[in-house]
């Protein structure tokens, strides 16, 4: 059966590479035993570099469970407890009554950092935690809710946990998670690493592409105006930068089934989902999304997606089966669900498709003299504003706390967004626009011009 198994995931994968419709590295396992390895395309695009099984990706917020684990370590040993306010830790924290399980279980409503680095911070300068730190103690931002009152995904939570484990600790965020996790689990190659802030070569490294629409081309992220904010953003960590090969990542998933790296009290405890004040529950644990299947039993998993990087690790503990993921090449969202479905399905022994990959996106040669009609502010349903903006031939669309994003033509009045599956319709009166339309999975929503 296993044999079968490594066979369908062979056939599956070898189809993707062939026709070069996978970049990255895959592994399968079951009861301890890993069906399948492989990797597939480059690691480095201009060189042509291969990519082979020891290389290393960033793992983005693949990090998370890592971070997460750290803070329970730390618990075991009495160093800190769940309960602890932020302010403990960080004396003068003007978010009142945020504690360590809020950061870990993104609780705590604590505002989004990149909203305000993107708008505020100096770009010529790589960005570390404390000035995020820095953030929360000095601007006066407003939470989005209070403590445990709803659940927003926060990587803020996260880079404070890193600071947390910093103090309690007495050792830097990269050492402590190589000391406690990483060498104690055998995972060789795994560190933190920011590759901007402090670079290295490193001859295994998987560099993270995206495509430009304009040249038709991928290219690293650092060189594309939409994401170069991988530059200004490459010193933070907690939320990302733990960078793995796949079977570190295997090694990890393995350990998580002894009782020697946490206590099984521990466990239970990080796949326990939230419970707000009001009762109502959500499927996160401590780093960990959590999953219930009638038929795969409980789940859990973490994704990771940063400019080049799409990153899975899916842990259905119940069947002590495995799926790690990792791609450095930027592939639409939906693509790469049907990948993953098809892997899990051979591992359940279901009937799977391969999938088809989609074109890469094209824009439409227009008069760029148009883009002064669509030019102004506009005011979504929710009362978020919004502003189109018209630079060097180019079209903008800013939403309130978000990235800029450029919108590229399929029409005169239809636009697509690079990296998303958004489309932007503008509706016309008079020549100029009176509103734009959001079309997303399948939604709509209008925004009315306001100015």
């Amino acid at each position: 059966m296993k044999q079968d198994k490594g066979r369908h995931l062979k056939t599956l994968f070898e189809a993707l590479g062939e026709k070069h419709q996978f970049n990255g590295t895959v592994l399968a396992a079951e009861d301890g035993d890993i069906l399948y390895h492989h990797s597939f395309g480059y690691a480095e695009l201009t060189e042509k570099r291969p990519l082979q099984t020891n290389s290393l990706f960033e793992l983005a917020s693949l990090s998370k469970p890592f971070t997460a684990l750290g803070i329970i370590l730390l618990e075991e040993e009495g160093i800190l407890r769940y309960e602890d306010d932020v302010e403990h830790w960080l004396p003068g924290f003007p978010y009142k009554g945020v504690t360590i399980r809020h950061l870990m279980n993104h609780t705590s409503g604590l505002p989004d950092y990149m909203g305000w680095f993107l708008t505020n911070w100096d770009r010529h300068k790589i960005a570390v935690n404390q000035d995020i730190v820095n953030m929360l103690m000095n601007e006066g931002l407003p939470g989005y809710f209070e403590p445990n009152e709803g659940w927003l995904y926060s990587n803020t939570g996260y880079v404070l946990l890193a600071v947390i484990i910093e103090k309690a600790s007495g050792m830097s965020y990269a050492d402590f998670m190589k000391a406690s996790i990483f060498s104690p689990v055998g995972m060789k190659e795994t560190r933190v690493y920011n590759r901007r802030l402090r670079p290295e070569r490193m001859d295994h490294y998987a560099y993270g592409y995206v495509y430009d629409v304009h040249s038709e081309t991928y290219v690293l992220p650092d060189d594309l105006e939409e994401t170069n904010y991988v530059v200004y953003l490459d010193g933070i960590q907690g939320d990302g930068t733990v960078n793995a090969v796949a079977i570190d990542l295997f090694r990890f998933d393995q350990a998580l089934y002894q009782d020697d790296l946490i206590s099984n009290a521990s466990k239970k405890a990080a796949f326990s989902p939230v419970r707000l004040n009001n009762g109502e529950t959500f499927d996160y644990g401590f780093g960990w999304v959590l999953q219930n299947s009638a038929e795969k039993g409980r789940i859990v998993s973490h994704s990771g997606g940063w400019p080049g990087y799409s990153t899975m690790m899916i842990r259905y503990i119940d069947h002590r089966k495995t799926l790690i993921y990792l791609s450095n090449k930027e592939e639409d969202a939906e693509y790469e669900q049907a990948i993953l479905k098809a892997a899990e399905n051979i591992l359940f022994d279901q009937p799977y498709e391969i999938p088809e990959r989609p074109a890469d996106k094209k824009k439409k040669k227009i008069d760029p003299a148009i883009y002064s009609r669509y030019v102004g502010g506009y005011a979504l349903q929710d009362g978020t504003a919004a502003r189109v903006t018209a630079e060097n031939d180019r079209l903008y669309l800013g939403i309130t706390g978000q990235l800029r994003l450029e919108l590229f033509p399929s029409s005169e009045t239809c636009f697509f967004l690079r990296s998303l599956s958004v489309e932007i319709e503008f509706v016309l009166d008079d020549g100029a626009a009176k509103s734009f339309i959001i079309y997303e999975d399948g939604t709509e929503q209008e925004a009315i011009r306001t100015d």
